[in-house]
């Protein structure tokens, strides 16, 4: 008899969860494609897209080489997207591509996915490697879409992107200005211009490479500094030439001066 009771009253347990079950736990759990598809939509344009990614993910299987096929993959990589979850949306967009690159969704989905890179990138004081994907995963777009509607807005994430590897390389080199190896420090500003003279930072960094010739001759022995300063004058001539309005000019002039009385 106590048994008994036991397993009654498991059985209304377990049905009193049932019947608290929710409508959307009963769709998502259930087998009824229309009614998923329907209600993943109702929901995606509700604004709730944690429910219609899910709905979608559901029913991805049962879609699979149908006419909806690609509106539901689309969907759901759109719904994590717009609930800003980028990582699983990139892998969405990936996927649908290759199943549907000629689809009407395409190129919205090639835009998304390239979206969704960018926004996984790293700050410019941490590993880079996303970024460098990022551009070229841009760069590629802008050779097949050059004139498309969202060519300006891949043009811009490439100047930011760009940006932030030229502050990276500009911070490298100055690890070495800050412990005072100013000879490393010369070598590694001059070696980033070697690699990008467009640099956004070219005046920072030939203003850098000057003091740190300057530095390097200041702390050298008698016997060398002479020959050393001469590598300063040179790069500051080469500062002075491209930018003689710069905020740095009376610093580095005020350098020259006193080199010059030394020499």
């Amino acid at each position: 008899m106590k048994y008994t009771r036991i397993i009654f009253a498991a059985v209304l347990g377990l049905a009193a969860f049932s019947a608290c079950k929710t409508q959307y736990d009963q769709l998502l759990e259930g087998n009824d494609v229309d009614a998923k598809y329907k209600a993943a939509f109702e929901y995606f344009n509700q604004g709730k897209y944690n429910k219609s990614a899910a709905l979608f993910e559901s029913m991805a299987i049962a879609t699979a080489g149908t006419e909806r096929d690609d509106t539901v993959q689309y969907y759901w990589g759109l719904s994590n997207y717009n609930n800003k979850d980028y990582f699983t949306a990139e892998s969405n967009f990936t996927r649908f591509l290759s199943s549907y690159p000629r689809s009407p969704f395409s190129e919205n989905a090639d835009f998304l996915r390239l979206d969704c890179m960018y926004r996984s990138t790293l700050r410019y004081e941490l590993d880079q490697t996303p970024t460098y994907k990022a551009m070229t995963a841009i760069g590629e777009y802008l050779i097949a879409h050059p004139t498309g509607a969202n060519s300006d807005v891949c043009r811009h994430m490439l100047e930011e992107l760009g940006a932030r590897l030229d502050k990276k390389a500009l911070e490298n080199a100055k690890l070495y200005y800050k412990m005072e190896d100013y000879l490393a420090s010369r070598v590694a500003f001059r070696n980033i211009l070697k690699d990008d003279a467009d640099n956004i930072y070219r005046e920072d960094i030939l203003y850098y490479t000057a003091m740190s010739s300057y530095k390097y001759a200041l702390n050298s022995i008698a016997q060398k500094q002479k020959e050393r300063y001469l590598v300063f004058i040179d790069d500051y001539f080469n500062f002075v030439g491209e930018y003689p309005d710069s905020h740095y000019r009376k610093e580095l002039d005020g350098l020259y001066a006193k080199v010059k009385e030394k020499n």
